[in-house]
């Protein structure tokens, strides 16, 4: 009995020790890679049944609803600096800075996260060719396919990316607290406008997230929070 209870604590021990080196890692597997996952196919699954989701429709006529001048004007905003205007330039410049400051890893990470997830979602669309909404006419409107949204994806990669290089910092709590805002505003831009189901702006999120830290992974392998030389 004594042998037994010394392997159960030596096992207890064991186990709590892989927790602790590890722990981070698993919950980012988790919260970035499997759970976005799921609702991604649980999502995908829906648009290609042609299934209707049942908030799409009731969130767009309330966005609708809501609309006014000073909203527009400010939606509007999100929505140009949320891809082409602003996410786009702050991807190559940001990967332009890191490989003048030879941080080589950093800088193909970024590269690698942000141009795989234009890839990514463009070969989506035309997979799932789901038409754009028509319940109003948009001041914004759009012609490439709606899911999933590339606006949704753009902005959740970047603050993604921002995020995992910023962890070891110090600002790590500014920057999230950022994007949360960044992300949020360009996301309900694009339902605000009428140019996306909040399907495709959910499923953009999870694509992105999936991406962002299936890349993170393999390019680090263990990801060292506590350390700011990752050179």
């Amino acid at each position: 009995m004594p042998a037994d209870g010394d392997a159960v604590a030596e096992g207890s021990r064991e186990t709590g020790g892989l927790l602790r080196r590890h722990g981070l890692k698993f919950l980012l597997l988790f919260v970035g890679v499997l759970l976005p996952m799921w609702g991604f196919m649980e999502l995908a699954d829906e648009v290609h049944e042609a299934e209707v989701i049942p908030f799409d429709e009731p969130i767009l006529l309330f966005a609708q609803d809501i609309a006014r001048d000073g909203y527009t004007r400010v939606f509007l905003f999100f929505s140009e600096i949320g891809y082409a205007k602003g996410v786009v330039p702050v991807d190559i410049g940001l990967v332009l800075v890191l490989l003048a400051f030879k941080r080589w890893r950093d800088g193909l990470f970024v590269a690698v996260a942000t141009g795989g997830s234009a890839l990514l979602n463009l070969a989506t669309k035309r997979l799932f060719a789901r038409d754009r909404p028509s319940l109003w006419e948009s001041i914004a409107p759009e012609a490439t396919y709606s899911f999933p949204s590339g606006h949704a994806m753009g902005s959740m990669t970047l603050a993604a990316v921002l995020v995992l290089l910023a962890w070891p910092t110090r600002a790590r709590w500014w920057v999230i607290a950022a994007m949360a805002v960044f992300v949020q505003m360009v996301g309900l831009s694009r339902v605000y406008l009428g140019v996306h189901y909040p399907s495709d702006i959910l499923a953009g999120w999870a694509a992105a997230s999936v991406w962002v830290v299936g890349v993170y992974l393999v390019m680090y392998h263990r990801p060292r929070f506590g350390r700011s030389d990752r050179r």
